[in-house]
């Protein structure tokens, strides 16, 4: 299942505003088969479509902002089909937009997006922190809210296991609830000291509190495609956290009945 394995690259945001294509190079060389994009960084998308090309790496979707799926839909279809991906993930709602109203904006042009990209084989999607988890939009949390369908219409989930748990939310029953209804999964795992909060809680896979033997063994039966692993801040250099984190997970991997 190695190839279900992707680096989401935010984790490496620095590196790649230095030298995308050599970055992917080294991921590339590290073991890792597939990234997930969140930003060109001032590069091309043609010249990062060619690296990728080059390397063999796949796509596991993109991160973009709801401004952009909403205003710049052209642009976001064509790095799509240069990257190799028809999947596309409204990564972060801004804080102002955190209340009834922008959820309810966020919503309505995620499922306008939806409509509008489905026809063409696209998935458009949704990945949380923790605050959508602690909001309450018509009586259900505010991600609940985001996720529950409109006639045939739905977004699809991208659950971050670590700002599940950092709301107080078992990752695993969480997920649970979309069988065969989410085709990436983020993988983040969270240090045990309890007295830590973000970022400095942020843990290489593996190496902290979240079991994620029973989240991969659900997403093999549930139509899980990628798990892509991110860090938003590491302790030390994030190429070696993203080692660590897979050769964690190809241990975990290796236990899956």
């Amino acid at each position: 299942m190695k190839h279900k394995f992707a680096a989401q690259l935010y984790t490496l945001r620095k590196e790649l505003t230095n030298n995308f294509p050599g970055t992917l190079r080294e991921l590339k060389k590290m073991g890792w088969e597939a990234v997930q994009m969140d930003g060109l960084r001032g590069y091309s998308a043609e010249e990062i479509a060619e690296t990728l090309k080059e390397t063999g790496l796949k796509t596991a979707g993109m991160h973009i902002s709801l401004d952009r799926m909403k205003n710049d839909t052209d642009s976001v279809i064509h790095e799509c089909y240069l990257f190799g991906t028809k999947d596309i993930f409204c990564h972060y709602l801004d804080e102002e937009k955190q209340n009834v109203e922008g959820y309810r904006e966020a919503k309505r042009i995620l499922l306008e997006t939806a409509k509008q990209l489905n026809g063409i084989g696209f998935r458009v999607g949704y990945h949380n922190h923790e605050f959508e988890l602690l909001s309450e939009v018509n009586g259900q949390n505010a991600l609940d809210y985001l996720l529950t369908p409109v006639g045939n219409m739905f977004i699809y989930p991208e659950i971050d296991t670590y700002w599940a748990k950092y709301a107080g939310v078992d990752p695993l029953t969480y997920i649970s609830k979309f069988p065969f209804r989410m085709p990436i999964i983020h993988l983040k795992d969270m240090k045990a000291e309890e007295s830590l909060k973000y970022p400095e809680s942020l843990a290489e896979i593996g190496n902290g509190c979240i079991d994620f033997l029973p989240i991969l063994q659900w997403g093999e039966k549930n139509g899980v495609e990628y798990y892509a692993v991110e860090q938003d801040v590491c302790e030390g250099n994030p190429l070696d956290s993203l080692n660590t984190s897979l050769e964690n997970l190809m241990k975990m991997s290796e236990k899956l009945t």
